[in-house]
């Protein structure tokens, strides 16, 4: 049926040749270009063999006026063109962890209606066919109580229309084809999710354990080289006052200059040693995504956070992973709220909550003037306020101009 078919364009081989790195991997996936699934919608096309018999109806109906014909066959091809569109955009947007909107699948879905529509002009009932594919396609990419009543509305449809429209006969037999293609597609992209979902993590745990490693090199650097350096310092520093006690000549204040330089050098050098370790230590998104969610069940507030972190170009993920640390901080330990909502795009992230509101958070707090420092720094700006479900909102928005000074 089509909707099996349907799914078999997701499970393609360009999934499994996903990088299992971090994000600093995908930038160099993107710029080779979609190569291993350039082809995948063909996958969706074989199973529109299914609408030559309208094609058929529709070009040969001596009775329908060839006008009608055409405009029918052309509705039929551009709904065959739509279909595998469709998919194969879906899934390039599933593959990079977002999935479009439910408004954008429901727009997409009226013109397919539009295009079936037209082409009853030509097909007549033959062209109830085409609702199977509206029936898959609608399990495939919206929520389940959404998906359920597109597949009633369309069981409805092939029911009803021929019985009440002048010349049709009943299409009683496409009704459970339409039950076991949507059954079929639903169960396959379940499995499919649960694959990104699993890849997606898979990602994570990769950048998790750099990031640790990265730590755990920051913190030896400095337990060993930092408290060598002090004791070096420690000890030019007492021989330099005890060669200031000794009698002046020419060759001691050599001496002693160059143990004033030892000193200088040593002091330096463990500066620098603190700075390296500090910058090493910098915050990680995806890191603070999990930290998130573990703060979040701790508390025992419900969380809704993005599965992945590639739609955050690099240049703005420390200053995101930041916003994220404050805005779940708050949530926690300020705002009695039983849901944490985070939404990340290419130039946004939005932390909201629906507890007690905008003046339980303190926002004259020394975390979020930190926040709102570290964002002018980067030419972002912080916004609070009211979230939609009557708790505090935490946005941090990328301004153009800084994009563009990033790049």
């Amino acid at each position: 049926m089509p909707g099996t078919g349907a799914t078999l364009l997701d499970v393609t081989p360009s999934s499994a040749g996903t990088p299992a790195g971090g994000g600093e991997q995908r930038p160099a996936r993107e710029e080779q270009g979609p190569a291993p699934g350039r082809f995948a919608w063909l996958f969706a096309a074989v199973w529109l063999v299914y609408l030559i018999s309208p094609l058929r109806r529709a070009w040969t109906a001596a009775a329908t006026p060839l006008p009608l014909r055409v405009l029918a066959v052309a509705a039929l091809v551009g709904f065959a063109a739509g279909f595998c569109w469709f998919f194969a955009w879906f899934r390039r947007r599933r593959l990079v962890g977002a999935p479009p909107a439910p408004t954008a699948v429901w727009r997409v879905l009226g013109a397919g209606l539009l295009l079936l529509v037209l082409a009853a002009s030509g097909a007549g009932e033959e062209s109830l066919a085409g609702l199977v594919y509206i029936g898959v396609a609608a399990v495939m990419t919206l929520p389940l109580r959404q998906s359920a009543v597109v597949v009633a509305g369309v069981v409805a449809l092939i029911t009803v229309l021929p019985r009440v429209v002048p010349g049709w006969t009943p299409q009683d037999g496409v009704v459970p084809g339409l039950l076991l293609g949507c059954l079929a597609a639903f169960g396959v992209g379940q499995v499919i999710t649960r694959n990104a979902e699993l890849l997606r993590a898979r990602e994570q745990l990769v950048d998790l354990a750099v990031t640790r490693e990265r730590a755990r090199l920051a913190r030896d650097v400095h337990d060993i080289l930092g408290h060598s350096l002090t004791v070096i310092t420690v000890k030019t520093e007492l021989a330099g006052r005890l060669l200031e006690a000794a009698p002046g000549s020419p060759a001691l204040d050599r001496v002693r200059a160059e143990v004033a330089d030892v000193e200088r050098l040593a002091r330096e050098a463990l500066a620098d040693v603190r700075a390296t370790a500090s910058g090493m230590r910098s915050v990680s998104l995806t890191g603070e995504l999990a930290a998130a969610r573990r703060a979040l069940d701790a508390a025992g507030i419900a969380a809704d956070l993005p599965s992945a972190v590639d739609v955050v170009p690099a240049r703005h993920r420390e200053l995101f992973a930041w916003t994220l640390r404050e805005g779940v901080t708050n949530v926690v330990r300020h705002s009695g709220a039983r849901r944490c909502t985070v939404r990340l795009t290419a130039d946004c992230v939005e932390v909201r909550d629906d507890g007690r509101g905008h003046d339980s958070t303190g926002d004259d707090g020394s975390g979020l003037a930190g926040l709102r420092s570290r964002a002018q720094a980067a030419g972002a700006r912080v916004e609070t306020g009211r979230s939609p479900e009557g708790g505090f909102l935490l946005r941090v928005v990328a301004e153009p101009a800084a994009v563009g000074s990033s790049a």
